[in-house]
């Protein structure tokens, strides 16, 4: 077997795709880290219980974006975890330590996500606990490959395709929430203190939409008074780096919202505020619906 991978039937229950019922805008959502079908077997293997596992979900982002549709626009989301299986990575970024066999040679063992624990198969939950009571088999990471990260980029590359077919181009938003600096410093005094922004848009430094998008989405959340900045800490993933290619009229843009302004993240548990971000989300959503084409169109 090389580093391939072998596509996968696009109906798989890895995903759900909430589709309008007729698309009217090169627009698409996704959210790859909202996932949360927590197995029996899965919770068995960790040393962590339900919750603790659930410290790296992007929790609830799929709900926030959910009017996406009534503008024109599918959304795409998997629903497995993070924790299980990162969409967001390379199908093979796999640390050997966690393994009991050796792993194949072509298998990417060195880039900084596995360094930091947080490969295609994580090490550690994003608060930085470790997950597993036991050494994996290198079989398993085949099988979450096969059933999990290759269907949700068998869906994403379906949907891209289709929108170029429809309108010979396509804007990609990567849809993702960020944790506080730390337990001390959660909620907004805690970011102020350590500066942090209540949105970072990540374009990988210019390169992977054009930056009339970045723009727009920075100027639109702005006027609704919240605070942007693109490109640090978090420039966008695999997927903004892989699949944005204006060249080719695909620009992928990753959002990034701050998890404080609408759940508490020590219960996982939606705030009394969650309907508005809600609300201002799904402004910004039409706005990009409406713009879109004359966006990304050159």
């Amino acid at each position: 077997m090389d580093a391939s991978v072998t596509p996968a039937f696009l109906d798989s229950d890895a995903v759900t795709v909430t589709r309008p019922a007729r698309q009217t805008t090169p627009l698409l959502f996704a959210s790859p880290h909202s996932g949360r079908q927590y197995t029996d077997a899965f919770i068995a293997s960790s040393r962590l219980d339900p919750l603790g596992l659930r410290r790296s979900e992007d929790s609830f982002v799929d709900e926030l974006y959910a009017a996406a549709p009534d503008f024109g626009a599918p959304l795409l989301a998997a629903t497995f975890p993070r924790a299980w299986c990162d969409a967001n990575r390379e199908a093979w970024e796999l640390d050997p330590s966690m393994f009991a066999d050796a792993l194949p040679p072509w298998v990417n063992a060195t880039s900084p996500r596995v360094a930091a624990g947080l490969g295609t198969i994580a090490r550690i939950v994003a608060s930085g606990e470790q997950i597993y009571r036991y050494k994996l088999k290198f079989a398993e990471a085949e099988h979450r490959v096969a059933r999990y990260w290759q269907p949700y980029h068998d869906m994403l590359g379906a949907l891209i395709a289709g929108t170029k077919a429809l309108f010979g181009t396509c804007l990609l938003i990567d849809c993702h929430s960020m944790p506080s600096p730390g337990p001390a410093t959660s909620g907004a005094a805690g970011r102020n203190a350590f500066k942090m922004p209540d949105f970072v848009l990540g374009d990988a430094h210019g390169t992977a939409c054009t930056p009339r998008v970045t723009r727009f989405v920075e100027r639109a959340l702005t006027d609704m008074g919240y605070t942007v900045r693109r490109n640090d800490p978090y420039a966008g993933g695999y997927i903004t780096r892989h699949y944005g290619r204006p060249r080719n009229r695909v620009h992928v843009l990753q959002i990034e919202l701050a998890r404080d302004l609408y759940m508490d993240e020590a219960a996982i548990e939606r705030l009394p505020r969650f309907p508005t971000i809600c609300h201002d989300i799904a402004a910004l959503v039409e706005a990009l619906a409406r713009e879109a084409y004359a966006l990304i169109e050159v």
